[in-house]
């Protein structure tokens, strides 16, 4: 009889943000130049780093792999909520919905675990310089580079073993604009109690030590600024973590109002509008803060386009 169960849902519905017909038109157009912003812009810093000798450092070599991973991460959930714009009904099969819920965290937690990365990339260079090239040598980024990006396969590997350990054999309507784990555990006919504990203690693991190191490097940080005595030298040390700290504020804010914040203190509403700036919003966000703060991304961007333009006018 259980096995039974276990095979008679085989497709889950998405029921999106809203069912409203001329909000899905709106939400459409919003949405998927949204998307179009995210892939352009993480594209071209990318591209900006990789072109641009003076770009070469450490510091921008965790972000042009940020920008990867905010590719990633937004492809991993937009395209199904651009489609559930359109459609009436958007289902998608249980190996797609485990695929989904896969990549979404893969990315996410990577995405954490850079974050972190760069804070204590800041934490060595302001605190102690001297010793940066050393602490920052390539197989210490490198090194750093894998354990973000396993860590994201490992979390990943946690939710995935949970929810393909689920029965379903009941309704199939996912209150959310795609797969997520806690609206797909409401669904179970099964115990979830047990199935929650491992995702739940790996989320926290990961939230809680790459949170820590964030607070920490900045906590040194904040320090050697203050007992610097030039004013310009505060100014450069602040301007270098604004854009990060930004970056920080907008990702885990939403993500701990999603995960950590007591579950009847919201509904589910609020919980899809926190869930779309965490994983469609600050994605597009971060190469606009990471430029238009930034004065060296912005003069590696001047070089790069006088570049283009005597390139293009030098082959008439």
């Amino acid at each position: 009889m259980e096995a039974a169960n276990r095979t008679t849902v085989t497709e889950f519905i998405i029921l999106g943000l809203t069912d409203n017909v001329t909000l899905c038109a709106i939400f459409f157009v919003i949405f998927l130049g949204v998307y179009v912003v995210t892939v352009v812009g993480n594209i071209s810093i990318i591209i900006l780093i990789r072109s641009s000798p003076q770009l070469h450092t450490p510091m921008y070599l965790f972000l042009s792999h940020l920008a990867f991973v905010d590719i990633g991460y937004s492809t991993s959930v937009t395209p199904i909520m651009l489609m559930s714009f359109l459609k009436e009904r958007t289902a998608i099969p249980i190996t797609g919905c485990v695929v989904q819920l896969a990549s979404d965290v893969a990315f996410g937690t990577t995405e954490c675990f850079l974050l972190a990365t760069m804070a204590y990339d800041r934490y060595v260079a302001i605190c102690s310089p001297l010793l940066y090239s050393t602490q920052m040598a390539p197989v210490a980024c490198f090194l750093l580079l894998g354990a973000s990006y396993l860590g994201g396969c490992m979390n990943a590997l946690s939710f995935t073993g949970c929810l393909m350990n689920l029965s379903f054999c009941g309704p199939n309507k996912i209150n959310h604009f795609f797969c997520d784990l806690f609206p797909l555990l409401k669904l179970s006919c099964g115990h979830v109690y047990i199935a929650e504990i491992s995702p739940a203690v790996s989320s926290a693991s990961v939230l809680i030590s790459t949170l820590f190191t964030i607070i920490v490097s900045y906590s040194y940080i904040l320090h050697s600024i203050l007992k610097m005595h030039s004013t310009e030298g505060r100014k450069k040390a602040f301007s270098t973590c604004t854009s990060h700290l930004t970056a920080v504020t907008l990702f885990y804010g939403t993500v701990l109002f999603v995960y950590v914040m007591p579950k009847s203190n919201y509904s589910a509403d609020q919980v899809k509008v926190a869930s779309v700036i965490y994983t469609v919003v600050v994605p597009m966000l971060n190469p606009l803060i990471y430029s238009l703060r930034n004065k060296e991304v912005k003069e590696a961007m001047r070089k790069l386009v006088v570049r283009i333009h005597w390139f293009f006018f030098s082959e008439l």
